[in-house]
Parts: structure tokens; sequence; C-alpha cells
């Protein structure tokens, strides 16, 4: 894995990371509300940003199809496309919710689009980033189901579905989901003991192999976290727009998780 450096671009500018906003769960109005939350975001960081990074999950359910995208969302789409064209590098790392993006978003909004874990370097402190699914051991059932949405046959055949349908039978299921009834009751996302947190035990497997990882930046899990794995490396999990609002900031000289305000 190669690390990509950036170093001079960031000079006196942050990096920006956040995750987990499963837009489009339990309903319209609360979406919106965190889409607008979103925005505001973005506009407020936008003057001391060098780059930013959505760790994935920007939406709870996204399928393109060669002509068609999901309804909604065009307040975000436009600062998005705001943000992009005034020369800051928007990142997004696809996650298991938003794994079928393809090139909507690069193409028309000018998003970078990742799938796989990327070392990146920033005034000389080297990320280790990813989304966080399927990562770390156990949880063979969800690596299987990856295998399955990640197969491009399988994402023919469901182009083949209307839209009408295939966006409903992707919404049904999302607003089932375990994320949409943490949001309708407005409980708190329950994390395991660090020591069964499988980022946590996958960052501490990776530090053997790049030993000179100062942050392993991770979404995924939505329980944030911030934890040191030896004395040069730490370990973030971001947490989530759902309950915890939680990003984190690089300054150029040290990392710090922030909850937004208001």
């Amino acid at each position: 894995m190669n690390a990509v450096s950036s170093a001079k671009k960031h000079r006196n500018k942050k990096i920006y990371f956040a995750s987990d906003f499963h837009l489009g769960i339990p309903d319209h109005a609360s979406s919106l509300k965190r889409e607008r939350m979103l925005v505001d975001w973005l506009a407020g960081i936008r003057n001391d940003a060098a780059e930013i990074f959505l760790m994935g999950d920007l939406f709870d359910f996204w399928f393109e199809y060669k002509t068609v995208i999901p309804k909604g969302y065009v307040r975000l789409f436009g600062k998005l496309a705001e943000v992009a064209d005034s020369g800051i590098p928007v990142h997004l790392f696809k996650g298991n919710h938003d794994i079928w993006a393809f090139n909507y978003l690069s193409k028309e909004i000018g998003m970078q689009l990742h799938r796989l874990p990327e070392i990146r370097i920033f005034n000389g402190k080297k990320f280790y980033l990813a989304h966080g699914d399927g990562l770390g051991p156990g949880d063979k059932g969800y690596k299987f189901l990856k295998k399955v949405f990640e197969n491009r046959f399988n994402q023919w055949l469901f182009r083949w579905l209307h839209p009408d349908l295939g966006a409903r039978m992707g919404l049904y299921f999302s607003k089932k989901s375990r994320i949409a009834n943490i949001i309708k009751d407005g409980k708190q996302e329950n994390g395991l003991p660090l020591e069964e947190e499988m980022l946590y035990n996958y960052a501490k497997d990776k530090l053997q192999e790049y030993p000179d990882v100062n942050y392993f930046i991770f979404g995924h899990r939505h329980k944030p976290v911030q934890e040191s794995l030896s004395d040069n490396s730490h370990l973030v999990i971001l947490g989530d727009w759902v309950t915890n609002f939680t990003y984190a900031v690089f300054d150029g000289e040290r990392l710090r998780m922030e909850k937004l305000s208001g």
C-alpha cells in the first residue's frame, strides 16, 4: 500500500473527517434536518479546510442506475459541488450503505471516491483511512454479504429493477434497520468493550505491518473512540451524525475529536 503525501498544500490548513450520516432514514423530516446540519457544517469549515474526508455511509441507501439516481439531497449536492469547485478536495470512502455509488458523485459533483483502505501523509503524519466494514476478525455473515453486494453481476441484476421498485425496496429495509430505530428512539449507539471492538483489534494487527502510522481513522461503528495504540499511534472511530454528531480535525500537529454544537 503506497502512502500519498500532500504536505505542502495543507500548510496552515486543517483536514476534516466525519462519517455515518445515514441520510434518508428514518423519515424525510429528520433526514432533512441532518442534511441541513451537514450543509451548514461544510459551509463553516470551508474557509480553513485543506481536504474533507467523508468516511462512508453518507446515505442509508444509494444505488445509481445508468440514468437515474435516488431522489433528494439537493442542498447537500449543491454545497459539495460548491466546495469541490472551490479547489478543496472532498473524498468519500464508500461504506456498506453507499457501496453502490459508481460515478455520479465524481463526474457531477467532483468528489473523489474510495473503497479500499488507503494511507495518506499530512504534514509528516501518517494516516490509515478506511470506512471499516468487513475489517477485523469475525463478522463472517456480513463479509459474505459484502462479496454479494460488490459482485458486478449482482449489481447488473439489481439495475434491471425499475428505479421506483429498487429504491422502494432499499428504503423499506433501511427504515427497518437498527440505525433507523435508534434515531426514532433517540438512543445512543451501544459500543463493545474496547478489547472486543473489531476495528481496535484490526488496527493493532495493522500496526505490526505499518508501525509508523500515527492515526488509524475509521467510521462504521458509530460510537466515537479515541484510543492510544502505542506512544505514537492512535485509533480514531469517528462516531456518527445519527445520535453523536462527532467529527475529527487535524490541524497539522495533532488530531482532536469535536462535537457539533447547537
